[in-house]
């Protein structure tokens, strides 16, 4: 048992330095948790069903996580080689469009409730 609480605490700091390391390094990061500390409370507040809360707060959690795989991947690849390289940046245009595809899936949620909150007004 204590070996298990070890590792957890072990890894919870890998997880907070990743946390720490990303927001100080990538501007994309800051913008979008800066927008999660706005949108999750608000999510909170609004008048709708918890299904619907709870898929605009995993939308806003969604875009955070991508981009923290996003940045993952482009520092293992950069940390590979700069050079360019076709498999390079085929892993890192993948990374980015997942990071596009996650931000579509925010706007479309966040969009439609949005407006089915002002039409129901």
């Amino acid at each position: 048992m204590m070996k298990a609480l070890l590792h957890l605490r072990k890894a919870f700091g890998h997880s907070m330095k990743g946390l720490r390391e990303t927001f100080s390094n990538e501007m994309a990061f800051r913008l979008e948790l800066t927008a999660a500390v706005i949108l999750v409370p608000t999510a909170l507040i609004l008048s709708v069903s918890p299904i619907v809360r709870i898929m605009l707060i995993g939308s806003v959690f969604l875009v955070l996580i991508v981009e923290l795989l996003n940045t993952g991947i482009e520092t293992i690849v950069n940390r590979i080689s700069t050079e360019q390289h076709y498999l390079s940046g085929r892993a890192k245009d993948a990374a980015s469009a997942a990071d596009f595809v996650a931000s579509l899936n925010f706007v479309f949620v966040w969009g439609i409730v949005s407006f089915d909150l002002i039409l129901n007004k």
